[in-house]
């Protein structure tokens, strides 16, 4: 699993708690504090942080580098659930109740993280009720997307899954570029299928579409690049 981190120092002068929404009312004297608590963690890329069924005991805050939290279909196809990268947090469902985790996370790059164990995560809680409400506000946003997920893979035509996650990806990964938005895809193409329920060829074949029609330009395998945000907007209707 995880090593520790031997540059500590360094991460605590960014104080990456600051980096996490649900921290965002805090003032610097109690940021200082949670600095305190964290536990620093480095995973390889390919590395699990968590597999489905383990108890957790922590808060992982990604402090940089990605992850995808995942299942493992009956018929043995992965289910990509949720994307992490720099500043979401994962691990609460066990921190205000003993539960195991329901999928699995691995690290899709290096990636390091901060834990805050289960203990003294309450005692914030009970000291700030406002982490409590900014919790419950990602877990709405995540279950929203997961309500969004069921609907397209039931109801949505392909061209609208495969427009729907590029304009998903360019909200949260996106750069501007001079001639629209820049993406560096977290997942490659399989990954992408296994995020929307579709297959490699597939997501494949309709991004090359896109292309053709000048909505997009890819550059290799893992960058993509908006050039009409507009007929992608429409298109996922």
């Amino acid at each position: 699993m995880g090593k520790l981190l031997c540059a500590c120092d360094s991460c605590r002068n960014k104080l990456c708690a600051k980096q996490i929404s649900i921290f965002s009312s805090l003032d610097g004297q109690q940021l200082t504090k949670i600095a305190d608590l964290i536990i620093h963690k480095c995973y390889k890329k390919g590395e699990l942080l968590i597999l489905e069924g383990e108890t957790m005991n922590s808060l992982f805050i990604i402090n940089k580098g990605q992850t995808k939290a995942f299942r493992n279909t009956q018929d043995g196809r992965e289910q990509i659930l949720h994307l992490f990268s720099e500043g979401d947090f994962f691990g609460e469902r066990n921190l205000l109740r003993d539960q195991v985790s329901n999928y699995s996370v691995e690290a899709l790059e290096e990636t390091h993280v901060c834990l805050i164990h289960k203990h003294d995560f309450q005692l914030l809680v009970r000291e700030h009720p406002d982490i409590a409400l900014k919790v419950m506000e990602e877990l709405c946003r995540r279950l929203d997307r997961l309500e969004n997920t069921v609907e397209t893979m039931g109801t949505r035509t392909v061209e609208a899954r495969v427009s729907s996650v590029l304009l998903e990806f360019a909200d949260k990964y996106g750069k501007p570029h001079p001639k629209g938005i820049m993406i560096e895809l977290p997942l490659n193409r399989e990954g992408i299928a296994n995020y929307i329920g579709l297959t490699r060829e597939t997501v494949s074949r309709k991004m090359s579409l896109l292309q053709d029609e000048g909505v997009i330009e890819m550059n290799g395998n893992k960058k993509v690049l908006i050039v009409d945000r507009t007929a992608l907007e429409r298109l996922a209707e």
